[in-house]
C-alpha cells in the first residue's frame, strides 16, 4: 500500500486557485460593468459569425480567424478593453463548440451554443499579461481599469498565470488567481475508506462515522419563498428601485447558501483528505437522479450537493498525495458486505438484515462494499464488514 501511494504524491507541477474580494470605487465598477458588456458582445458577435460561416458556406471557423475580426470591431466600435480580454471571450465560444461537437460524437445531448442574454455574462478574465498584483499596497492593477484594492486573506503560493474578475448578483466582485506551483512532499497516509452520499445523513464512512446532512436550502426555504412573493408582487414594477431592492434580497438569500454549502464542503472534503490515502465514492450521475426522480427529492438531492463534495475531495486528493476512486454504483446497498448475497430492499428500510446473521445500518454496509469494490480496482486487499 505505501509504496503505491508514494508513487501518487510524485508530480512535478500543479495548479491552485485563490480567490479574493475586490473592492472597486463607484467609477471602476462602472468601468468593470462596461468591461462586461463589450466582453458578452463580442462573444454574441463570435457566435453569430461562426453559426452563420456555418449555416451559409458550411465552414467551421477557427478561433485565429475570429481573433483577426478583433482588431477591425476595436477600431470602430472605439473598445477601451484589454485586447486578451475580448480574445479570452472569443476563446469561450471556441470551446463551447469543441464541447457541442464532443457531445455530438459520444452521442450525448448536445446543446448547441447559445447566445448571451443581459445579466448573464459575468466574468472577464486576463490570460497572461495586463494585470500586476502588489502585495504590499493589497491592490491589484488592471489594465484600462486602474489600482483595484484586494482583501488578501491568505498568502499566494506560486507563479500567477492568469486572473479572471467575476460579478456575483448581489454586486461584490472577486479575483480568482489560477498560480502555477510545485507540491509540497507529502506523508502517504494507509488508511482507506468508502463513502456512502445520502440524505438522510449528507455522508456514511466505512469506519462508521457520519456526517449529518446540514440541509441549507430546506433551512432558507421559508425565507427565500416569503423573498420571493415579495418580489412577485412588484412584477407591474419591474425595473424600478423598489423591485431592485427586492430583487437583491433574494439573491443575498440564495448567495448565503451558497456560501454555508461551499464552505461546508470544503471542510468535510478537507478532513476526509487529510485522514485517508484511498478514499472510494460511488460514481452518480446527479443530474440523472434529479431529473428521473419521481418521489419529490429532485431538491433535497440538488440541496447535498453530492458531485460538488466528491469534485472537492479529488482537488485536494491530488494535492495531498491521495487517490480517489470512483466505482460502479449498482447494488452498492443491496449486497451484503460479508456474504456477498443480494438482499433487496426499499428505500425506507434503513437496516440491513442478511441470512448470513449480518444486521448493521444500511449506508455502512454500501460505504463498506463502495471501499471494497475501490480497492479491488487498484489490485489491493478487499474488507469485510464486521457485525454490530
Amino acid at each position: 500500500m505505501r509504496t503505491f501511494l508514494s508513487i501518487l504524491s510524485v508530480c512535478s507541477i500543479m495548479r491552485k486557485a485563490f480567490r479574493y474580494r475586490l473592492y472597486p470605487t463607484p467609477s471602476q465598477q462602472t468601468v468593470m460593468a462596461d468591461t462586461l458588456e463589450i466582453c458578452r458582445w463580442v462573444y454574441n458577435e463570435t457566435l453569430a459569425i461562426r453559426r452563420h460561416s456555418w449555416g451559409q458556406d458550411k465552414k467551421s471557423l477557427s478561433l485565429y480567424e475570429t481573433n483577426k475580426l478583433l482588431t477591425q470591431w476595436k477600431r470602430t466600435n472605439d473598445f477601451n478593453v484589454f485586447s486578451q480580454v475580448l480574445q479570452e471571450a472569443q476563446q469561450r465560444v471556441d470551446l463551447a463548440f469543441k464541447s457541442f461537437f464532443r457531445r455530438v460524437k459520444n452521442g450525448e445531448k448536445a446543446g448547441y451554443p447559445r447566445f448571451k442574454g443581459k445579466n448573464r455574462y459575468d466574468s472577464f478574465t486576463y490570460t497572461q499579461f495586463g494585470f500586476k498584483l502588489n502585495i504590499e499596497t493589497k491592490s491589484l492593477t488592471l489594465s484600462k481599469i486602474g489600482s483595484v484594492k484586494v482583501k488578501l486573506h491568505r498568502p499566494i503560493e506560486g507563479k500567477i498565470k492568469r486572473v479572471a474578475m467575476r460579478r456575483y448578483p448581489t454586486g461584490k466582485w472577486f479575483a480568482s488567481f489560477v498560480v502555477e506551483c510545485k507540491p509540497v512532499a507529502v506523508q502517504p497516509k494507509d488508511a482507506v475508506v468508502g463513502i456512502d452520499v445520502g440524505l438522510e445523513s449528507f455522508a456514511t464512512l466505512s469506519t462508521g462515522e457520519k456526517i449529518d446532512n446540514p440541509r441549507f436550502y430546506r433551512e432558507e426555504e421559508s425565507n427565500l419563498a416569503k423573498a420571493q412573493c415579495r418580489l412577485s408582487k412588484l412584477k407591474d414594477k419591474k425595473g424600478t428601485v423598489e423591485w431592485f431592492k427586492s430583487l437583491k434580497v433574494v439573491r443575498h438569500i440564495h448567495e448565503r447558501m451558497s456560501n454555508k454549502r461551499a464552505d461546508f464542503i470544503h471542510k468535510a472534503s478537507r478532513s476526509v483528505v487529510n485522514r485517508f490515502g484511498v478514499i472510494a465514492f460511488e460514481d452518480l450521475n446527479v443530474k440523472g437522479m434529479q431529473q428521473n426522480n419521481n418521489k419529490g427529492l429532485a431538491k433535497s438531492i440538488a440541496d447535498a450537493s453530492w458531485g460538488m463534495f466528491i469534485n472537492a475531495t479529488m482537488n485536494k486528493a491530488e494535492e495531498a498525495g491521495s487517490k480517489v476512486v470512483l466505482i460502479n454504483p449498482k447494488l452498492t446497498s443491496q449486497v451484503c458486505s460479508r456474504c456477498g448475497l443480494v438482499t433487496p430492499k426499499k428505500l425506507s428500510e434503513r437496516i440491513h438484515r442478511c441470512g448470513c446473521g449480518l444486521e448493521m445500518d444500511r449506508d455502512l454496509n454500501a460505504s463498506i462494499n463502495i471501499l471494497r469494490l475501490g480497492l479491488q480496482s487498484l489490485g489491493l486487499t478487499a474488507v469485510e464488514a464486521q457485525p454490530l
